[in-house]
């Protein structure tokens, strides 16, 4: 027993004395102190005693709309970091076309007995859909959380970030550079993300002096992802635009390569703004201007409504909106700096005035 005490006090570098008191769990010890003895516990290949186990809370499922949008992974990495860290063992549910739909990931949660569920870019944010399902977890009772999305009359928290604010800000640094034909790429209009992302653009380009006209030829809703974003660039490409504000990161690479098929610089001859900053975005080609969801932020936010929930503390039953944040890189230029290339097309529908 003294090789062993002797063992893990080296490794977390105090003396024998403190270890035991760490492992007897008498007081006396500092937090970080004891963790540290904890820590060389667990690299030396020692069994924690019981006493000193942390006991699960319960479960907590996660359900996420898919992985290979770099955002949700994001989401879902610190969501159940910061269950793990209040007791709770988090379940990720992720959907795919084709497969398990949400409804049927919350059987099998329910099924389990979890103490409570978040959900991101769920069916809350898709106003076709019937909100009935999350009225019904909540009469069981159930504490559920919902991120990104809202929809009225669901007694929840909601943690979104400022979508209409996005993309005014979006069009605003596009404005500050000198483009004053831009277009908005974004998702399919049922979405309320879609619905404030449009808005937000509206609202900007007015403040520009274009009218609805001008602003239905300007806005291509499309698929979320590479090839939508890619498909709906090209079309306003040949309206003239020389500025594109996308919905998401994925989308807004679509647009790089749809801007670069038709021999187009970027951002020599078009300016590109993401949304997300997902991961690996300051290292596309070129390394991506976007609007950053503050993540972090917004999932701890998230995750400490749905344990006060669960603890019987109700938290506020409102949408709690989080302020996004440009982050300027290579896809945004000047307007009218391009070097040698081709002709730009020519504008097949009325354009921005200056």
């Amino acid at each position: 027993m003294r090789a062993r005490l002797s063992d893990i006090a080296q490794q977390a570098e105090v003396s024998e004395a403190t270890v035991s008191r760490v492992l007897n769990d008498r007081p006396g010890v500092a937090p970080e102190t004891r963790q540290a003895v904890l820590t060389a516990l667990d690299v030396l290949g020692y069994e924690r005693p019981a006493r000193l186990r942390k006991r699960s809370a319960g479960l907590v499922g996660l359900v996420v709309p898919e992985l290979e949008n770099p955002i949700f992974p994001a989401f879902a990495q610190v969501i159940e970091s910061t269950l793990a860290q209040s007791g709770f063992t988090p379940v990720l549910c992720t959907q795919t076309p084709g497969g398990v739909t949400e409804d049927e990931y919350v059987e099998m949660l329910l099924d389990r007995q979890v103490s409570g569920i978040v959900f991101v870019s769920g069916l809350h944010a898709d106003t076709a859909a019937n909100h009935d399902r999350y009225r019904a977890l909540i009469a069981r009772p159930l504490p559920v959380v919902m991120i990104n999305g809202y929809a009225p009359g669901i007694a929840a928290p909601f943690v979104s970030c400022d979508d209409r604010e996005a993309t005014e800000l979006a069009v605003a640094h596009l404005v500050a550079l000198g483009h004053r034909r831009i277009g908005l790429i974004t998702g399919p209009d049922r979405f309320v993300p879609v619905q404030r992302r449009v808005a937000g653009f509206r609202a900007a380009m007015t403040r520009l002096g274009s009218t609805g006209s001008e602003l239905d030829a300007l806005a291509e809703l499309s698929l979320f992802g590479v090839e939508g974003g890619e498909a709906a660039a090209g079309r306003l490409i040949e309206r003239g635009v020389t500025g594109i504000v996308c919905g998401s990161d994925l989308m807004a690479l679509g647009a790089v390569r749809a801007g670069r098929q038709r021999g187009l610089s970027v951002p020599g001859e078009l300016s590109v703004v993401g949304y997300d900053d997902s991961p690996l975005m300051a290292f596309t080609d070129p390394p991506l201007t976007t609007m950053r969801q503050p993540v972090a932020a917004m999932a701890v936010a998230a995750v400490r409504a749905l344990v006060d929930e669960i603890n019987g503390h109700a938290a506020p039953h409102s949408e709690y909106l989080f302020r996004p944040e440009l982050v300027v890189r290579g896809s945004t230029a000047v307007a009218g700096q391009a070097g040698p290339g081709r002709p730009r097309p020519a504008p097949t529908a009325l354009a921005v005035p200056a």
